[in-house]
């Protein structure tokens, strides 16, 4: 019997006031802030303007929701398919269910929406938020806590997960793996932003660090997971996942670094104009002070020239009047 463990919550929801909010749902929403909020910090440290960010997350996070969900629907079909059950619950996004494969990939295509409409690079928009994506990582794992799911192996030790009797779990105490893998991505967080620092990570080679951090700790904690999951050559899917998106990742950071070394420089649309605008002012005002002294030169011109005209008329009668005295 164990003397010290975590406990698992009572209930899944959350009572705000008069509105229940699950709590799953509840920790997806924090990490969306946080991810958004830090993002926003990074961004404007690079160069860009404030709120960039958020306007492409307007397009990343829906699409990012979707692919999660598609990709826990696909790959855990029998739980919505199979005889007996009811295919309506793959929609109840809030009773838990998201694979971060999917959400990363379809969430990429959003960004990547959000960022052509802003006129910016995709690669530079995900390294500044790349830390950000591991913290709401690190929030929204609480969430499987909340639902007492992808708990690992039963344990003894004092940090034991403290699972209650129910649908298609039996109680006890397990490795809590949710924790395991919330405590590695706030790490991956801290690795990313001080390889950043270091290194003046560019060209989406911060976003790939993030990438293949976490597939690495994904890697093992998975393995410890005893919840049902598809197995090819004995190893879970998500295993094998990993370990090849990890490689992609990798492989990513080596060539853009030999390609593409350094870091780009961000110059939004927007601020490249507001930029340039305040040389355009004083062209214009060159121009503006330079008109008057043409128009004065101009006018000089006449001047000289009509009077140079009317001269020349006078001294017309005075030649006629000396010819004919000459004459006479």
């Amino acid at each position: 019997m164990n003397l010290a463990y975590i406990p698992s919550p009572s209930t899944g929801v959350i009572d705000l006031g008069p509105i229940p909010l699950r709590g799953y749902a509840f920790c997806i929403i924090i990490g969306v802030f946080v991810a958004v909020w830090f993002g926003n910090k990074r961004w404007v440290a690079r160069g860009g303007t404030a709120g960039t960010v958020a306007d492409i997350a307007v397009w990343a996070v829906p699409f990012g929701l979707v692919g999660g969900r598609l990709y826990h629907v696909i790959t855990d079909y029998q739980l919505y398919f199979s005889d007996g059950e009811n295919w309506v619950d793959a929609f109840k996004i809030w009773q838990g269910g998201l694979g971060i494969w999917g959400a990363i990939a379809l969430g990429a295509v959003g960004a990547w929406i959000g960022c052509r409409r802003r006129g910016i690079p995709l690669p530079a928009w995900a390294d500044a938020l790349a830390p950000g994506i591991a913290l709401a990582q690190a929030c929204g794992r609480w969430g499987n806590w909340f639902n007492q799911e992808l708990y690992g192996r039963a344990t003894d030790v004092p940090w034991a997960l403290k699972i209650s009797e129910g649908p298609n779990r039996v109680a006890g105490t397990y490795h809590p793996t949710f924790l395991y893998e919330s405590l590695w991505c706030v790490g991956v967080a801290l690795l990313v932003i001080w390889a950043d620092r270091r290194f003046k990570l560019g060209h989406g080679r911060a976003f790939a660090l993030y990438v293949a951090a976490y597939c690495a700790g994904r890697a093992w904690i998975e393995y410890m997971r005893v919840d049902e999951a598809h197995h090819i050559l004995g190893l879970r899917l998500n295993v094998w996942t990993a370990i090849i998106v990890f490689a992609l990742a990798v492989t990513y950071i080596v060539v853009s670094a030999k390609l593409r070394p350094g870091r780009e420089e961000i110059v939004e649309p927007k601020a490249a104009e507001a930029a340039e605008s305040p040389e355009e002012a004083k062209d214009g005002a060159a121009e503006a002070s330079e008109a008057p002294v043409e128009s004065a030169d101009a006018n000089a011109n006449a001047d000289a020239d009509t009077n140079a005209g009317a001269d020349a008329d006078a001294d017309a009668p005075k030649a006629d009047g000396t010819a004919e005295a000459a004459k006479g």
